[in-house]
Parts: structure tokens; C-alpha cells; sequence
């Protein structure tokens, strides 16, 4: 989430009451108010999904008390937060803890003091000592997290389709079942969808719980059926005003993928259009055979490397016939076991070791570089053409052998 007036590391100012402290559950309305401030949610669009603050508190209640939440106090008011959720990420077939980083914000009297960037790092701390290699959040200010070492990892599809523009039924062996949005039907069809798939939250109760927050009451969802009667994708949705709204739409295969769409085409006489998002990095035009729909690419989750020697163990490199070794100057602007000059060698079975290295190095990368090029959301050669990675072209085709060819897909929100 954002955050306000946090344009640098700043000056403490002479206010001696500041304190930075855990945020308990005693402090939950002051926590919601200063979220409500900074996002400017109004009592109308509360109330637009069905919504009461009080509503808002008692769900996030559950979430805040697994949270890790710290914030400034000016006395007993709370001035600044953050929170970081305990969550897991699969990353090219591991399984990662990862620090959800949510809930930031600062209310402006309080801004241009350095309180945020003492908040992060001291998050990222706890998240090092907790074991969360790998930091998700959505961001509302790019440039801000780039700065604090945060890059882009995943973008965000959205379409529209016209009803004459949606594909013609085929026939597929399994079948569309409409499910209970709370039901273990859903859930194991994710399951089954976010362990093959890389980048994905694998969701425990904690998730599933952010990932409903702000939908309305008439959110549906629909899960396909293989012929061995077991769930290999799903949509969500709702249907208003004559349009298809597509919340999320995964599968597992080709097959799951025409058989929801015939489930969505199947609407034809109640709907003149169809309005989704997609979270993967292929373009839904290609498939139709009308392919002339508007579709545009944003950027959705940022991503960061919380300990890279420790990122580094479980990392799964593609195999080689030859070992592999790589020297160079890391940058972070946060975390200081992340900078300086590594050695990281990669043997044949894909394994990685990064150890600190006295030589001088003369290539050259930043965190944020790293992070995004070993999440796979952008390659080492066009990092190397935008001058994002100082190194020998022989080091980028090195890397280029090295790295999975997968982008991310993470359709969460929090």
C-alpha cells in the first residue's frame, strides 16, 4: 500500500515524543484511521460494497494479529506504519517465505523526518530474521520504493471484449461447476494452480481473507472439472449492467482455459461485453480468433530481495556442463548485508552460493536490478542494454543460461 510526504531520509525534527514501537491490536482504529487518511476512502465508497468502518476493523482484525506491524508514536498516537504479512511465494518450483508489505502510510505533518525510511528498515530487519528472502507489495509510488531498493516484477492485463468477440464453444472432456466463493472447491483449485506456477502467493487463510476485502456480495466463481473430476482452473466474476466482469481467471492447461471460456460465452444473451484482468505475461488477443479487443499493460507488483546470500541457496539455476562464477558490486539502499562485492558461483546441478569477496570487482548491480532479473520479469541482456547491469558480455550470456524464462504471476492485492 502507500504512503504520504515520505520524499527522502530527512531530519529528525525536534519532536522528542517520536517513538518507534510494535503496533498491537489495541491500536487497530488508529491504524484504520490513519489507513482511511492516507488512501482518502470516503464514507461513500465504504458503503458503495456494502461496507461499515466497523466492518473494516473487525476483518482486519483476524490479519493484524499475525501481522508483524510497527509504527512511530507521537505519545500514544500513532503517526506512521507499516506491516508486513507472513506469507509464501513459489519461485521457479520453491517455495520462499515472503514479507507481504502493506498498510504503509504517514500522515503529512509528520513527513520529510525520516520516519518511513526507519520503518522499512527496520521491517526488512525483521523479515531477515524471520527468513523472508523476498519482499512482495503493490505499489502506489513507484519511484519511491525503487529508491528504497523495491522493482517491478509483474504486470497486470486488463481487456474488454465485445460479445460478438468471444470465442465459439468447443467441446472439452471435463466441465464448469459454479462454487461457493467460500468453499474448499476454490481453494484447491488455486492450490493445485499456485504450486506449478512461478511468482504465485500460495494462500493460507490470511490471504484468502485480503484477496475478498473489498469485493461486493455478488462476486461468483465458477472451477473446471478435468475428465479425472479434478479443479484445473477457475474464474471469478460478477455480472453487472449487462457486462461480464472477470476478477481472476487461472488454468492449468489449454483445455481448462476453453472450457471456462465457454462457461463465459455460454452468458451471450445476458451480457454485451466482457471486462477482465489477466496477471500473466501473454496477451488474451492471440487466442481469439476476433483479436481486435482493447487490451492495456500496467505494472502490478513490486518485488525485493530481503537477504540475497540466503535468496541464493534455494534458488534453482538451470543446469550446466560446466560450473559457473560471477563477481561483483552489489548495491542496496538499506540493507547492509546486501552490499558490497560477492562471488557467486553456480555449480552444474543449478545450485547457487554467493560469499563475500575482498577483490576489487569491476562489475556492478543494484538490488533492484537483481531482484527483478532473478524473478525473471526482465531478461539479463536487455538489463545490460539499458545500462541496469555493468558487466562483460560474456557474464550476460553466462547469465542468460542461468536463469529460468519465466515472468510472475501474482493476482493478489493488499
Amino acid at each position: 500500500m502507500g504512503l504520504i510526504g515520505e520524499k527522502g531520509k530527512g531530519i529528525m525534527n525536534n519532536k522528542k515524543n517520536l517513538k518507534m514501537k510494535p503496533v498491537g491490536s489495541e491500536y487497530m482504529e488508529q491504524y484504520n484511521a490513519l489507513l482511511r487518511y492516507v488512501f482518502q476512502v470516503t464514507e461513500q465508497e465504504l458503503s458503495s460494497i456494502g461496507w461499515q468502518e466497523r466492518e473494516i476493523i473487525r476483518a482486519k482484525f483476524p490479519t493484524m494479529e499475525k501481522a508483524d506491524v510497527i509504527g512511530w508514536f507521537d505519545d500514544d498516537n500513532l503517526v506512521s506504519q507499516v506491516a508486513v504479512y507472513p506469507m509464501q511465494t513459489r519461485i521457479f518450483g520453491r517455495t520462499y517465505a515472503m514479507g507481504g508489505l502493506t498498510g504503509v502510510g504517514t500522515y503529512p505533518e509528520y513527513s520529510n523526518m525520516g520516519l518511513m525510511h526507519k520503518l522499512l528498515e527496520q521491517a526488512l530487519k525483521n523479515m531477515k530474521e524471520r527468513g523472508q528472502d523476498i519482499c512482495y507489495l503493490y505499489p502506489y509510488s513507484i519511484p519511491y520504493y525503487r529508491r528504497k531498493g523495491w522493482e517491478i516484477i509483474s504486470d497486470k492485463i486488463s481487456y474488454e471484449i465485445k460479445d460478438y468477440q468471444l470465442p465459439k464453444n468447443h467441446q472439452v472432456p471435463g466441465d464448469v461447476r459454479r462454487v461457493d466463493t467460500e468453499g474448499e472447491e476454490l481453494k484447491e483449485a488455486y492450490n493445485r494452480y499456485a504450486m506449478r506456477t512461478h511468482g504465485a502467493i500460495l494462500r493460507d487463510d490470511l490471504a484468502w481473507n485480503e484477496y475478498w476485502l473489498w469485493d461486493s456480495d455478488d462476486i461468483m466463481a465458477a472451477v473446471y472439472y478435468n475428465e479425472n473430476n479434478e479443479p484445473d482452473g477457475y474464474v471469478i466474476y460478477w455480472i453487472a449492467k449487462e457486462v461480464f466482469h472477470i476478477k481472476d481467471m487461472i488454468f492449468n492447461n489449454e483445455e481448462a482455459r476453453t472450457g471456462l471460456w465457454n462457461f463465459v460465452a455460454a452468458h451471450f444473451s445476458m451480457i454485451n461485453q466482457v471486462e477482465g484482468d489477466t496477471y500473466t505475461d501473454e496477451p488474451l488477443a492471440f487466442l481469439l480468433e476476433d483479436a481486435s479487443i482493447r487490451e492495456v499493460i500496467s505494472p502490478y507488483y513490486m518485488g525485493r530481495i530481503v537477504d540475497f546470500v540466503s535468496f541464493i541457496e534455494k534458488y534453482p539455476f538451470k543446469p550446466s556442463v560446466l560450473d559457473r562464477e560471477w563477481k561483483f558490486k552489489l548495491i542496496d539502499p538499506v540493507m547492509e548485508c546486501n552490499q558490497g562485492n560477492f562471488c557467486l558461483t553456480i555449480s552444474r546441478e543449478g545450485k547457487g552460493q554467493a560469499v563475500r569477496t575482498m577483490e576489487p570487482c569491476q562489475d556492478e548491480i543494484s538490488i533492484q536490478t537483481m531482484t527483478t532479473m532473478l524473478m525473471g520479469y526482465k531478461r539479463p541482456e536487455y538489463l545490460a542494454r539499458i545500462g541496469r547491469i555493468k558487466a562483460a558480455e560474456w557474464t550476460i550470456d553466462m547469465l542468460e543460461d542461468a536463469i529460468e524464462q519465466q515472468t510472475p504471476y501474482i493476482s493478489d492485492y493488499f
